[in-house]
């Protein structure tokens, strides 16, 4: 049993509820303890009485009393063996004090939902940093998606590149395998696109404009390589980020992305053999101004059916460009 503790708020707690923050530093302590604490005056805030729905400011002093072992923060041996079995540390391709960008493979879904019960959001609590604080998401890949995804290990973090996404400032490229080669080879796709289908099997559809649910979507694209002209290695810069766009505009041009579960439309279209019925579909490279100062740009390599993708059709990685679009 600990004796009393006056604990300052952090910059990054700024903004969060006092049950939060116990939460994070003492959680064995319940909420009805903490209620019953804050009840007697045990614990204050800057020597003032507060509820558990008090937000608290930088700076800010709170008065801890003597708490059981119990309720003490997980010890940081215990994070770190957490840290080391867990799946996503194999994945990390870039990691700082702020956040990481993982390497999230095809199949794995970024959050939960309806028959999903494995995805990146649920496993980030194996990467609990030593005072219990987890890790977030700040943007989403689909399931079957490849690359790039970034994780904040803080709360300011995330705030920051939660703005960052919402403004546009993260440039991102793509990587698609596609059938077929786009006219011209070079280009940009300026759509609008709308849900369409009944609840659990909805789909992007191109809309008109000024249509109800619509959204106006914006990708450029180039092709980096192509084979025949019967598949085409693109590089895609969407400027909007709405649902499944890459996909469905692709499928918009006549070029649908190998693979796509939902989007591909080649009737009769059998797969030659060593091209893996998955979507080929990669984020590729991430730029965004990182919130400590300074530009993040991580680049994320072929998964393995991508690679095997492009040695059965006799592309070559090592001389695509990273960015085609340089100019725009």
């Amino acid at each position: 049993m600990s004796g009393v503790q006056q604990i300052s708020v952090s910059a990054d707690e700024t903004g969060m509820r006092l049950d939060r923050w116990f939460k994070t530093h003492f959680p064995g302590l319940n909420f009805g303890r903490l209620q019953k604490l804050l009840r007697s005056g045990q614990v204050r805030v800057d020597g003032a009485r507060v509820k558990t729905n008090h937000r608290l400011d930088a700076g800010a002093v709170v008065r801890v009393p003597p708490l059981d072992d119990d309720a003490q923060a997980p010890k940081p041996p215990r994070q770190e063996r957490a840290r080391s079995e867990s799946p996503l540390a194999k994945l990390i391709l870039h990691e700082d004090e702020t956040l990481m960008v993982l390497n999230k493979p095809h199949g794995l879904a970024s959050q939960g939902g309806p028959g999903v019960s494995r995805h990146v959001d649920g496993m980030l609590d194996t990467l609990r940093d030593a005072k219990g604080q987890k890790p977030r998401l700040v943007h989403r890949l689909d399931k079957d998606t490849s690359g790039c995804l970034v994780v904040a290990k803080t709360r300011l973090a995330a705030s920051a590149l939660a703005k960052t996404f919402r403004s546009r400032s993260a440039r991102k490229i793509y990587w698609a395998l596609v059938v077929g080669a786009p006219k011209p080879p070079q280009g940009k796709i300026s759509t609008w696109l709308k849900r369409h289908g009944p609840k659990g099997d909805e789909r992007m559809i191109v809309a008109r404009h000024g249509e109800e649910g619509a959204d106006h979507a914006v990708t450029h694209y180039a092709v980096i390589e192509s084979a025949a002209r019967r598949y085409a290695w693109m590089s895609l810069k969407p400027v909007t980020g709405r649902t499944h766009q890459l996909r469905v505009h692709m499928q918009h041009l006549g070029t649908p992305i190998l693979g796509d579960p939902r989007y591909f439309d080649r009737q009769n279209f059998e797969f030659p053999a060593g091209l893996q019925n998955k979507l080929h579909l990669l984020a590729r490279r991430i730029t965004l101004p990182h919130p400590d100062g300074g530009t993040l740009d991580v680049t994320a390599p072929l998964p393995p059916h991508m690679q095997q993708s492009c040695a059965v059709l006799g592309m070559n990685p090592a001389n695509m460009s990273e960015d085609m679009f340089e100019q725009d």
